[in-house]
């Protein structure tokens, strides 16, 4: 069998991994078309179908899942590999993709990366947004973001932010016609504002602790989303309850836009962490921005 060419498979292994010819493309930075092509000759020169195409997805067959967990680490191994040589540089170089949520993104990603960035010219970083739990090795993503409870033992995991507590808090205008719930099982009386899970694919049950006692509370309400920031708009135009990151209501709180409710049962989480594989060195430039972003208490 003649041997497929380097960039077929790459080509291959960008597409199966996006499930999408036009995300393939674009991160390739070749036309959806040239992309559907060089697919279509792999696959005529191996004589099988390596990916199943309809019009809305794209997933690998049998035989493209086999190539891909077969040649797919090799190539992660020989990107990584280049990347290091990186430190051979006058300059650290190199894109790093990050998968985040939209909340940690904007509250504790970007306002330290434009001083990172500005430092080092010649690294780049690209923000992946998304709030489910994200195989970073399968999407070939550098690193990732997640609370301290959530990590898997074989990632290496960098504090980068302190410990985390979430708050209820309502308008004052949605507290005008309802009464402030002073336990979690006076939430049945409330219109509260959900976040759906995109993983579990269910609606998040609020957490709550006090003395020793730990409840879960699936609440019912008008309005849900997958990001909490929608959550949060909706609350301050006095929908309903939410349960949001405190640091995220607290300017709202000081400001009186938004009140807080059952604060003596709000808990608080490990805080977030930037997780990478274990089995992987570091780039130079995945390190020093690991060190840019690592959590230092004052």
């Amino acid at each position: 069998m003649p041997r497929p060419n380097i960039n077929a498979l790459i080509a291959f292994i960008a597409v199966a991994n996006e499930r999408s010819f036009t995300k393939a493309a674009a991160r390739l930075e070749v036309s959806p078309s040239a992309l559907s092509h060089t697919i279509r000759g792999l696959e005529e020169q191996l004589g099988l179908r390596l990916l199943s195409r309809t019009t809305r997805n794209v997933s690998p067959t049998e035989a493209g899942e086999r190539l891909l967990h077969t040649v797919g680490p090799h190539f992660n191994e020989i990107e990584h590999g280049l990347e290091a040589l990186s430190e051979l540089r006058d300059k650290p170089a190199g894109t790093i993709r990050i998968s985040s949520s939209d909340y940690v993104a904007e509250t504790i990603l970007r306002p330290r990366l434009m001083p990172f960035l500005v430092q080092y010219p010649d690294i780049k970083v690209e923000l992946i947004i998304d709030n489910g739990f994200t195989n970073i090795v399968e999407q070939q993503i550098d690193a990732g973001v997640r609370l301290g409870e959530s990590l898997s033992k074989d990632m290496i995991a960098v504090r980068i932010g302190p410990d985390r507590r979430f708050a209820v808090v309502g308008a004052p205008s949605y507290f005008e016609s309802h009464s402030l719930p002073l336990t979690p099982q006076d939430l049945t009386d409330h219109n509260c504002l959900n976040i759906r899970l995109p993983t579990a694919g269910h609606l998040y049950a609020w957490e709550f602790a006090k003395d020793g006692r730990t409840l879960d509370v699936r609440v019912d309400g008008q309005f849900a989303s997958n990001s909490i920031l929608p959550v949060l708009g909706a609350v301050l135009d006095g929908m309903g309850l939410a349960y949001v990151p405190y640091d995220l209501a607290e300017p709202h709180l000081k400001s009186g836009r938004l009140i807080e409710a059952l604060a003596d049962w709000c808990p608080y989480f490990q805080g977030y962490h930037l997780y990478y594989p274990h089995r992987r060195q570091a780039s130079p430039a995945l390190a020093l921005l690991v060190e840019a972003l690592r959590y230092r208490a004052e």
